[in-house]
């Protein structure tokens, strides 16, 4: 993943003293980096970097109620949440689960555009678009269709990993996703007709009714806590025969949770109640895992939902 965010605090002394205590942190010395945090903190109060790492730190020790303190002054003290605070106290139980922030999604993924596929491929052992391609042939070979589609949209394209996988079945990708930098390297493939710097619900929105006959998304709803919308306006875009594919994160339990790489698992029976009350058919939903993490597979799921 990217480098660690830093937004300023307009102080220099403060500054400095960040600077010192993340030393300390990385040389595990967190009793002495929390002072030093504390001192920039009281420098400038609303030192946004200085509170989530702070938090951070609380947490590392086992100190719940301060580290639930810090975050939310980390998310106080900027609106946008930039560095996901407010994921880390849904993580802590401090808040519900809810959606993520879009300056949050955004900042990660602009941070993370210039080694993304080297990283995602590379050291996760990334294979969510080979997934998808996998699933969007058996489910088509099921039905004795081909899979070759006129218009598709890849949500949250990334780099282009998943319309290089479908590049031979596709004859116009449309490429969306809500970091601008990401958006530069899915145009430098030149694998997309067009592309949008939006997020998943609003680049389906903006298409018309029954305008594309592939919707995918690789790796992508992990960052939405609330399938339905999403589900729902894929259906309205599809056209009749239409595909919607998609790989998640799952878990056991019911719902939807975060979880501690701080995306969002979806229950394989959530997932399917969400496909149905939208009208579309779930031709395929097999538990698959799209990547790695600690260099174990994170449970997953990959979902086809056909419209009929």
């Amino acid at each position: 993943m990217p480098s660690r965010l830093f937004l300023s605090s307009g102080d220099l002394m403060a500054d400095r003293r960040f600077d010192f205590a993340r030393d300390l942190q990385l040389k595990g010395d967190l009793a002495a980096a929390a002072d030093l945090l504390l001192q920039a903190i009281e420098l400038a109060p609303n030192f946004t970097s200085a509170w989530f790492t702070l938090g951070g730190i609380r947490e590392e020790l086992g100190e719940h109620d301060a580290a639930v303190v810090a975050y939310q002054k980390a998310q106080a003290s900027d609106p946008g949440d930039r560095h996901g605070a407010g994921l880390r106290l849904m993580r802590l139980g401090a808040e519900p689960v809810s959606g993520m922030p879009q300056a949050y999604v955004q900042t990660l993924f602009d941070q993370y555009a210039p080694r993304f596929e080297a990283s995602l491929v590379g050291d996760l052992g990334y294979r969510g678009p080979a997934l998808l391609f996998k699933a969007v042939l058996s489910v088509r070979s099921a039905a004795r269709r081909p899979a070759l589609f006129d218009r598709a949209i890849d949500l949250g394209c990334g780099t282009g990993l998943a319309a290089a996988a479908f590049a031979r079945t596709v004859d116009h990708f449309i490429g969306v996703d809500l970091s601008p930098r990401m958006i530069e390297r899915a145009r430098a493939t030149s694998l997309y007709a067009e592309l949008e710097v939006a997020d998943m619900l609003q680049g389906l929105r903006a298409r018309p009714d029954a305008s594309v006959d592939l919707i995918l998304a690789a790796d992508a709803v992990v960052y939405v806590a609330e399938l339905a919308p999403v589900v729902a306006e894929a259906a309205r875009v599809l056209t009749a025969g239409g595909l919607f594919a998609f790989t998640a994160e799952t878990h056991d339990g019911e719902g939807v949770v975060i979880g501690s790489g701080l995306r969002y698992a979806h229950a394989a029976a959530y997932v399917r109640a969400t496909v149905e009350s939208a009208g579309l058919q779930l031709a395929l939903l097999e538990n698959s895992s799209a990547r790695n993490e600690d260099n174990a597979p994170v449970p997953g799921l990959v979902a086809v939902a056909a419209k009929t």
